[in-house]
């Protein structure tokens, strides 16, 4: 008699409701394994990147989708709409921040998603991508060595997670009190420089990690050509000779993480610089051999306004809160469960609430907070009821899939990528074997 075959949805749901994190990680090597039988890759987005900055590819905006709950059955409906518009380049990400407050480690995140994607029948290189891993920049103040520590062990247990993409965020170190540029600049270049060499150290062999950097913290001032330039040539003289350096930037444009909540919870209209946002990817390219500017903050941006996110040559889009929206606010979602989260949130998250503030914002802009100690009721929701929550989200995946002209790029995708098998062995990593033919420099 053969083997059984694996259970993905078993295994899956072991691994998200199982607290101890050496079971987590016994259970993602069951998963990778059968993923690359399956095909199926952590990849680095970087060459495509690089090609991108050289110029030979143009006309679209690669999402990057933050799954704070339901991460299983969101990825799964990201791979199905992936493969009905033969899409390739596409990211799944989580920030540092998020990791905290909705339980995920690096090794579960990374691991769901590859469960996604087999039972999916995807197949090919998956992106994973550690956004915001960010400098805080009143403990860099107290003592820098141990906030950059700090850093590098998150990198380091994020990419033995096959996280092969990382967004470094030391625009918080940025000092808008010095009159010169590089000087408001220097702690971000120099800790980026820094933290990109350190994961250069410690990437798997055959593997080139894609890394961004950022000039303009998000909800701050608008970025300028002049930050860029700043920051890039004070960046590149940091960093060692021969090292591989970032390959994006992402800037401030007129966004804010999670929208703007009026008191009624709606969310006010941003209005979007796309024109400071071209201008900002062209310089990248151009004169820097970038793949272009990423853009933050974005997914509570009105319909309309997606277009022009391709039109304007933009590399990546971060979008996060409007799915954790869509999450709460969806009719297939428990009235009752919700009530609960909010009780909870009056009491665990009633430090957070500002003078003045109505419930509406209050609950709007808290209840990112719950998602964690909810995550196994959430995930234990009846396979229907999260069904019907995923099957509307999917549709704006769709829609946001087409709208960025991320569609019909999966031969553009593995004509760039190089797939490599890499095992993990106890945070590191180690290439194990290259995958036979796929993928060209």
């Amino acid at each position: 008699m053969g083997r059984r075959p694996l259970d993905i949805d078993k295994i899956t749901t072991e691994l998200i409701m199982n607290d101890d994190i050496s079971v987590k990680r016994k259970l993602a090597k069951k998963v990778q394994g059968l993923a690359y039988k399956k095909g199926i890759y952590l990849s680095s987005i970087h060459q495509f990147y690089v090609a991108r900055g050289k110029g030979g590819l143009s006309g679209f905006t690669v999402p990057a989708f933050n799954l704070r709950s339901m991460t299983y059955d969101l990825a799964r409906a990201m791979f199905r709409v992936a493969k009905r518009n033969n899409s390739g380049a596409f990211i799944f990400e989580i920030a540092k921040s998020e990791m905290g407050y909705t339980n995920q480690p690096p090794v579960e995140y990374s691991s769901v998603i590859l469960a996604a994607a087999i039972r999916e029948g995807f197949s090919g290189p998956v992106f994973i991508q550690g956004d915001h891993f960010q400098a805080n920049a009143k403990k860099f103040q107290e003592d820098p060595e141990k906030e950059l520590e700090s850093l590098k062990a998150l990198m380091a247990d994020a990419i033995a997670a096959g996280f092969y993409n990382i967004d470094i965020d030391s625009s918080t170190l940025v000092d808008l009190s010095k009159t010169d540029l590089a000087k408001q600049q220097f702690n971000n270049y120099d800790v980026c420089a820094k933290l990109t060499q350190f994961i250069r150290q410690i990437q798997p062999r055959g593997i080139e990690v894609s890394v961004g950097g950022e000039i303009g913290e998000v909800g701050a001032k608008n970025s300028t050509p002049e930050d860029l330039r700043a920051f890039m040539k004070g960046y590149q003289e940091r960093l060692r000779k021969g090292r591989t350096g970032i390959s994006k930037i992402s800037v401030q444009t007129g966004t804010s993480h999670g929208g703007v909540v009026l008191p009624d919870g709606t969310v006010a209209q941003v209005k979007l610089d796309f024109d400071t946002l071209k201008n900002l990817s062209d310089i990248a390219r151009e004169e820097f051999g970038l793949a272009g500017a990423v853009q933050h903050g974005a997914s509570t941006l009105p319909a309309e306004a997606f277009h022009k996110f391709a039109e304007c040559e933009t590399a990546e889009v971060h979008l996060a809160t409007e799915f954790q929206n869509m999450i709460y606010e969806s009719k297939h979602f428990p009235p009752e469960l919700k009530s609960r989260i909010y009780e909870w949130l009056k009491v665990n998250a009633a430090s957070e609430r500002k003078e003045g503030e109505s419930d509406e914002q209050f609950f709007y802009k808290a209840r990112k907070k719950a998602l964690g100690p909810f995550k196994k009721e959430i995930m234990g929701l009846p396979q229907g009821m999260r069904d019907a929550i995923a099957q509307e989200i999917e549709e704006k995946f769709e829609f946001l899939f087409k709208q960025l002209k991320a569609v019909n790029n999966k031969e553009l995708v593995d004509k760039y990528v190089i797939l490599k098998r890499v095992i993990i062995r106890k945070h590191h990593a180690k290439e194990e074997v290259a995958h036979d033919g796929e993928g060209a420099d």
